[in-house]
């Protein structure tokens, strides 16, 4: 994917120390040691670890020459970063970076599949790795597919999903067609070094819509994911327009041969950008597993002074929804993090409910509410002692119907005018009886929300960090609030990171 070049000196000196200390930077979600970090890539379950690859920098907080940054896992929230697997050759199809990609095992043969950049210029580029995959080698015959399809203008051209199919491999390449819409290229191959052009899998319409809009799907189609949940397929992807970052959507449908035949379009983060590039796996338990890119939210100078860019979002577990959407959860293993519980007792929530038992930077917070047709409540987090600066959560319920929304309210959230605090909401089934399970993760300036299998990802970045540690609950219209249980969360890391393990 593409992103602005953030101003910022290529040197790795202090990086890791400069980001450690932040007081912005979140504490158990994954981070890179230092410098840039974006698309999670290569993410899988292999021998029974959990291998998460991600797009890195390491020597500075710019989106510049990306390299593959490694880690590991056995419980999807300790991790251990592994050795740097891909480097920018310094001739070659990857000289200018080696962008998002996948890992297959191809017959006991870890390979990657990624896009190799060079100038303007991405192509499916492949590795193979050792068997413990730390140590990597690039084919000599790279780049596997040579140009994107003759005779199609397209708008950009990379990143990668690859599966086995029968007797043949297929990948989807992500694209866009000139004057219609984001796409999908289908291809075919029984090796992975040479592939034949299918053709596009699904094309959008960007005509209808704009980059405003909550659910248009783009002129290019970044990071494209096709996989089943349930009964369904899904094919999720990051629509992208002239290299600004929008937001991630997925169609549910059927794929079929050659073709993906959608039935509906949905939004896959009411976050828009701050949850991007998805990229999903399954395990080893039949789960289907998902990190995305939380982009930051403050500006170019505070990203440079602080050393580093980008999270990864916690793990999520994704599975098939009532309504036929899709719903996500964060991954149970993240409670092995939870520490000091507090449990509130019952309570009917009115317009004064202060929470002062709890207080915390990096929170996990779980609610059961119910809300009568018309009720709104608000769950402040990140607030100071004088209300100046505060993050809410507010689930409405609609007047008539088993429905509602669920808005992140940003506005106040910060006093530094460089900090993105646009609000954000999406749609939101209630239970027949009003009822919503709620649950939020504080970690600093990285803040997810769950609600009833949809989520909302945002950053918030106070300028009294120290003092922005309240939590306070609020509501107008009949809501009880059956149960509220929070911990405070563990860190994963106690100190710096070596920027090249």
């Amino acid at each position: 994917m593409t992103h602005e070049l953030i101003a910022a000196p290529l040197t790795g000196e202090g990086l890791a120390e400069r980001a450690f200390r932040d007081p912005h930077r979140p504490r158990f979600h994954f981070t890179s040691p230092g410098g840039w970090l974006n698309d999670p890539n290569g993410l899988s379950h292999w021998n029974g670890v959990y291998h998460l690859f991600y797009q890195y920098n390491p020597l500075a907080p710019a989106h510049h020459r990306i390299h593959w940054g490694h880690a590991t896992s056995t419980d999807l929230v300790t991790w251990t970063d592994e050795p740097v697997a891909l480097v920018p050759g310094t001739t070659g199809p990857d000289r200018d970076g080696c962008w998002s990609g996948v890992l297959v095992d191809d017959g006991g043969v870890p390979t990657l599949v990624y896009s190799g950049r060079h100038g303007e210029r991405e192509l499916p580029c492949v590795a193979t790795g050792s068997p413990d995959l730390r140590h990597w080698t690039k084919d000599p015959g790279n780049p596997v597919i040579p140009a994107p399809p003759t005779g199609v203008d397209v708008t950009a051209y990379r990143d990668h999903c690859v599966w086995r199919e029968g007797p043949v491999w297929r990948q989807l390449v992500g694209s866009g067609v000139r004057g219609r819409g984001g796409t999908a290229f289908l291809y075919e191959s029984e090796d992975l070094r040479h592939w034949r052009y299918v053709g596009p899998l699904l094309t959008g319409d960007a005509a209808h819509g704009t980059p405003a809009d909550l659910d248009w799907t783009g002129t290019m189609w970044e990071c494209v994911d096709l996989f089943r949940v349930g009964d369904v397929d899904v094919l999720a992807f990051s629509a992208w327009d002239e290299g600004a970052t929008l937001h991630p959507l997925y169609w549910t449908g059927r794929y079929t041969e050659d073709r993906f035949e959608p039935t509906a379009l949905h939004r896959l983060d009411y976050g828009r950008n701050h949850f991007y590039a998805p990229q999903s796996t399954l395990d080893a338990y039949g789960r289907r597993i998902m990190f995305g890119w939380l982009q930051e939210g403050r500006g170019e100078e505070a990203t440079a002074r602080a050393g580093w860019s980008g999270v990864m979002s916690l793990p999520r577990l994704v599975t098939q929804g009532a309504d036929g959407a899709l719903a996500q959860t964060p991954v149970p293993e993240l409670e092995k993090l939870r520490r000091d519980h507090v449990a509130v007792a019952p309570f009917e929530a009115g317009p004064d409910s202060p929470l002062d038992a709890i207080r915390g930077d990096q929170l996990d917070l779980e609610a059961t509410l119910r809300l009568a047709p018309g009720a709104t409540v608000r769950l402040a987090v990140r607030e100071t002692p004088d209300g100046a600066e505060r993050t809410v959560v507010e689930v409405t319920r609609d007047t008539t119907g088993p429905s509602g929304t669920l808005r992140l309210h940003r506005e106040a959230s910060s006093l530094d005018p460089d900090v993105d605090t646009t609000p954000r909401h999406g749609e939101l089934p209630f239970g027949a009886d009003g009822t919503v399970e709620l649950r939020v993760l504080v970690d600093h300036s990285a803040l997810e929300i769950f609600a009833n299998g949809r989520a909302l990802t945002a950053r918030v970045y106070p300028t009294r960090p120290d003092a922005a540690t309240g939590v306070s609950l609020t509501a107008v219209g009949r809501a009880t609030v059956d149960r509220l249980d929070a911990w405070h969360m563990a860190p994963l890391t106690t100190g710096p990171r070596p920027l090249w393990p």
